[in-house]
């Protein structure tokens, strides 16, 4: 429901306009093993039988049913293919994530968990992948050192708009090439690596991608050739982290290596902020230590940041509200969490509204609901 507030299908504003220019259609990626492991799916041969994804396709979703990419059989690494199975939170089910490439009736995909929330609209990103027209908005940090420890110093257009969105300020991500040669938007895990080791793993809930089946078929030649060594990772090229042999392995793998400066580090305080801690040592009383975990002699807490800046958010450090974890304490640790929280409540009173009013069922709203206390209380893929 997030998605569809913030496309051009909600009119339902202050100003009666839509807050974005965009529209949008919901798919869900299955894993095969759904109509195997569900008794209903199973005894029918058929998806629509599986309770889960009755209530997606009720809600909007096409639920499309995957395969792995490459079977672990044709695997050639005895390494990988003996591996991947324990890897990561998924094994080689994650890599199911990689079909959102095939979906080439649309101009971009963005991939989400579906522990992710959408805050504000992305326009600013498809402007710039469709249109190429300069990502615009607030400056707010200036970032020093790419990803790859290189000097470049080119990128988009507008230097002084993108400092803000984009993570590296210099990065060779988009350094002299067309805007139609970008093809991936993502966010980096740093908490997966020591602080500025390099290189660095891409947070595997979010990817916006401009689909390919030539790019997905590069994917399963990578997979299938199985080129992942110990203590090295993939192509020996140092990726080697918690998942990478799966989808935060392989995406960085590909963008960094086999295509680089097809692909733009978003800053991950706007998109796809976890609130999590920026340095290597706890915070106390409000008070942070340690080293930047991204490599920099300073380095923006995302815990601090405006509510109203955040374009995407993913709750997996503040785990998920429908737990009901209260982040009470006025703390830098919980603050935002809290106030994340507060926004997934207001867009689950709105949706239950919604359907309320398409149903002609009525509702009573209780005005706590998006929690005590708490001021500011699609896209087309979740799996």
């Amino acid at each position: 429901h997030s998605i569809h507030l913030n496309s051009v299908r909600n009119t339902n504003t202050a100003t009666g306009k839509p807050p974005s220019g965009y529209d949008y259609k919901l798919y869900a990626l299955f894993h095969t093993s759904i109509i195997e492991e569900d008794s209903n799916s199973k005894a029918s041969g058929n998806v629509d039988d599986n309770e889960c994804a009755s209530i997606l396709q009720k809600l909007g979703y096409e639920v499309v049913v995957v395969d792995i990419p490459v079977p672990l059989d044709e695997i050639q690494n005895d390494f990988l293919r003996e591996r991947l199975p324990q890897n990561g939170c998924c094994g080689e089910k994650e890599f199911i994530k990689l079909w959102a490439y095939t979906l080439d009736d649309h101009p971009f995909v963005v991939h989400l968990d579906l522990d992710t929330i959408i805050l504000r609209p992305m326009d600013e990103i498809f402007d710039f992948g469709l249109h190429g027209k300069p990502i615009t908005t607030s400056t707010k940090f200036v970032f020093d050192t790419p990803i790859d420890g290189s000097d470049n110093n080119k990128g988009i257009e507008n230097e002084e708009a993108k400092k803000d969105v984009i993570m590296w300020d210099k990065e060779e991500q988009s350094s002299g090439h067309n805007w139609s040669t970008i093809n991936a938007f993502f966010t980096r895990d740093y908490n997966m690596r020591p602080a500025g080791k390099r290189p660095v793993g891409v947070q595997g809930g979010f990817l916006i991608l401009r689909p390919s089946k030539q790019i997905f078929e590069s994917f399963q030649s990578i997979i299938r050739e199985g080129n992942f060594e110990s203590q090295k990772g993939w192509g020996g090229k140092g990726y080697q982290f918690y998942g990478a042999m799966t989808f935060q392995g392989i995406i960085p793998y590909f963008y960094d290596i086999i295509q680089p400066n097809t692909s733009i580090e978003l800053n991950r305080c706007l998109y796809n902020t976890m609130a999590d801690n920026p340095r290597d040592k706890r915070t106390v009383n409000n008070v942070v230590s340690g080293k930047c975990r991204d490599g920099r002699n300073d380095c923006e807490d995302c815990r601090e940041r405006d509510i109203q800046d955040v374009r995407t958010a993913h709750f997996t450090l503040c785990q998920k509200p429908w737990q009901c974890l209260p982040h009470k304490s006025d703390v830098l640790q919980q603050r935002l969490c809290r106030k994340l929280f507060g926004e997934w409540y207001k867009v689950r009173a709105d949706l239950e509204l919604s359907c309320s009013l398409k149903n002609h069922v009525p509702i009573i709203l209780i005005q706590h609901l998006s929690l005590p206390k708490t001021k500011n209380m699609w896209y087309l893929l979740s799996y």
